[in-house]
């Protein structure tokens, strides 16, 4: 794992990214309230809601743990897309988003339809993995980009 191969400023941007994207996926007006009802919220979510849903932790702690979560991944990103552009003669935009998709099919859909088949969650599985593969293409894209 050659960390020196990761371009800093795309994994902010790629940070960034992932912020915009997760907050139109579950905005107020689009997918929100169907992924509220879906994790089995009762009643009319409210904008205190969106920010951290059922959570003890508080806002800071929630956006502090989001924001190193899609860090970790924007890294972890940058180390995947340099490494398979490595094989097939460089890291491009289209071997990022196709890296991002492989990434999303080949992990994170598989691990977390697992939790939400024991939890009776698959309505809300299928909400949270649009926002996942969105955001892992367009992450995959962006370091594949600026490297």
């Amino acid at each position: 794992m050659d960390f020196s191969t990761i371009n800093w400023l795309a994994v902010v941007v790629c940070v960034v990214a992932s912020m915009i994207i997760g907050g139109a996926w579950f905005a107020p007006k689009t997918f929100f309230p169907a992924w509220w009802k879906a994790i089995g919220k009762e009643g009319e979510p409210t904008m205190g809601d969106a920010g951290a849903p059922g959570s003890s932790l508080g806002m800071g702690m929630v956006w502090g743990g989001v924001i190193l979560a899609s860090f970790i991944q924007a890294v972890f990103m940058s180390l995947m897309v340099n490494a398979m552009g490595s094989i097939s003669g460089g890291a491009t935009l289209g071997s990022g988003a196709l890296a991002g998709f492989l990434l999303w099919l080949g992990f994170i859909a598989p691990s977390s339809l697992t939790n939400k088949l024991f939890a009776d969650r698959l309505k809300a599985w299928v909400l949270e993995q649009g926002n996942h593969l969105i955001t892992f293409v367009v992450m995959g894209a962006i370091v594949g980009a600026m490297s």
